[in-house]
């Protein structure tokens, strides 16, 4: 399916069980889990019947008898599926008669799957009791059609992605305090930079586990192993009803996991200092009410740099805890990538004591600038950080510095991501710094414009290998701005003194209408 294709479904599905959601007496909240709940079902029968082929193709087969072993759990999971017992399949449901409860066959549906998985007991949805018989068969028939059906796995992530979206947007779960959705757009570039495809990954702020699935994407696309072979998946979600999410997401991709519903500020329940191959966040921005006299805090190992602390012995802001738990969970040649807020890379007093000493590492490796709207329910512009204990030796006093915030595809007037081009550009960029392959396609116009002979080079506006001393000189700053300057494009056959003397002309004409009505309304008050 196209990109316009797949916009386009998502928006019938939505408006499809939106208007459902219009006639019933759920709230948006009460709403969100059971409807998720129902795509995810849909989204699990889809990835099985993908998985059942390869499954059934590389079965072994005895051989006394002839005959293929039968099918099991791991099987699927090797595949990045759940093995769905009959009654839990989706198209069980749509085809029950009229005179059997779907309600209680949903129930059921859930509570089989519980029982096969034991990690997904007492998570999935299992209040469809809630709803309107005839509300509820229509809501199983949406997303029923046969276009639904035949999506493949990428497309129903794309979909879950949306619903969890719009739910957001209507304040069901909605992100508040500086937690955002994380935009697919970012967490494929965090993916594409860090390449995590062994040993173990670890996000202390999971949220719905987005970063473990790219991960699980990029894994079956790179490497010749199935996903739980290659990975151990670790994360921590403070709110509870977002870490069911996540474990009804990793389950449904075939992610072997351990989510945990913690605080991450006042514990550390996975105890992976010094341990991980790959940490990937989207924490969120900004945090004001972290306890700076927590005793679990004030003995974290996570902290060697120290806590932010004001003048007053207060945290003001918890960024530069997120900052340095991300660099103490790395192993020796681990890598880290992640969201955060554009103030971090400039920000003073502690943390820029702090950041100057994550600095002094060498363990920075990259900072991206990313331009506005890319969140789906905020405006705001961020910077993607990225650490690497194993850098090599010659770049061990380097950082990368892009300024992508010129860089995206404008999707709708309030929607920026990259383009298949620009993803693969910018993946070049880094590849490139770090010595590896550019394995950029020759018809990519983005690079072959930026990078006309075909090899990485400092680009104005865009991009720029900073030295360490050229940081200090900046005064650890790490805004990628600072680094690469500003690329001024000037059209030469464009008459810029015309259209000047032109937007003269109008502003006088504007002016003097605006005397004219002035005059009236002051002739009338007379």
């Amino acid at each position: 399916m196209t990109q316009q294709n797949i916009k386009q479904l998502e928006t019938e599905l939505w408006d499809a069980a939106d208007n459902l959601r219009s006639n019933s007496k759920l709230t948006a909240a009460e709403y969100k889990d059971p409807l998720l709940g129902l795509v995810l079902l849909r989204f699990a029968q889809n990835r099985y019947e993908d998985a059942k082929i390869e499954v059934e193709k590389n079965l072994p087969v005895n051989p006394r008898t002839g005959e293929k072993r039968v099918a099991n759990k791991s099987d699927y999971a090797a595949a990045g599926a759940i093995m769905l017992p009959e009654k839990a399949k989706y198209d069980y449901l749509a085809d029950l008669p009229e005179d059997v409860d779907m309600a209680e066959a949903i129930n059921n549906a859930m509570k089989l799957i519980e029982a096969e998985y034991k990690d997904l007991e007492g998570i999935l949805p299992k209040s469809y009791q809630q709803f309107d018989e005839k509300l509820l068969r229509d809501l199983v028939r949406v997303f029923n059609s046969d276009v639904v059906k035949n999506a493949k796995g990428d497309v129903f992530g794309r979909i879950y992605e949306f619903f969890l979206m719009k739910f957001s947007m209507q304040g069901a779960g909605a992100q508040e305090g500086g937690e955002f959705f994380t935009p697919p757009s970012l967490v494929n570039l965090i993916v594409n930079f860090i390449q995590p495809n062994h040993g173990i990954i670890h996000d202390p702020a999971c949220g719905s586990g987005g970063m473990f699935v790219q991960s699980a994407h990029f894994i079956r696309t790179h490497e010749n192993k199935s996903v739980n072979e290659a990975i151990t998946a670790y994360g921590t979600e403070y709110k509870s009803n977002t870490t069911k999410l996540a474990k009804m997401n990793l389950a449904i991709h075939g992610i072997e996991g351990k989510i945990i519903n913690e605080n991450s500020f006042y514990t550390d329940p996975h105890h992976l200092v010094g341990k991980c191959d790959f940490v990937m966040a989207n924490p969120p921005f900004n945090v004001d009410k972290v306890d700076a006299k927590n005793k679990f805090l004030t003995e974290d190992a996570r902290l060697p740099f120290g806590a932010p602390l004001t003048g007053k012995g207060t945290i003001g802001n918890a960024n530069y805890l997120w900052i340095q738990y991300f660099h103490a969970y790395l192993n020796e040649t681990g890598r880290a990538g992640f969201v955060m807020a554009s103030s971090a890379t400039d920000a003073g007093h502690a943390e820029k004591r702090i950041r100057q000493q994550l600095i002094e590492t060498g363990d920075v490796e990259c900072i991206v600038s990313i331009g506005n709207n890319f969140f789906y329910t905020r405006s705001l512009p961020c910077h993607l950080w990225f650490f690497n204990k194993g850098k090599k030796a010659e770049n061990k006093d380097k950082i990368l510095m892009i300024d992508a915030r010129n860089t995206f595809r404008k999707v709708t007037t309030t929607i920026n991501d990259f383009s298949e081009e620009q993803m693969e550009g910018l993946t070049a960029i880094m590849n490139a710094f770090r010595g590896d392959d550019l394995e950029v396609a020759e018809d990519n116009a983005w690079f072959n414009e930026h990078f006309p002979e075909g090899k990485y080079q400092d680009v104005e506006g865009l991009c720029k290998i900073a030295s360490l001393e050229e940081v200090e000189e900046q005064d650890y700053s790490l805004t990628p701005g600072r680094y690469v300057g500003v690329k001024i494009d000037i059209d030469m056959d464009f008459d810029y003194k015309g259209r000047m003397a032109e937007i003269h002309a109008e502003l006088e004409e504007l002016n003097a209408e605006a005397n004219e009505l002035m005059n009236q309304i002051q002739s009338v008050q007379l």
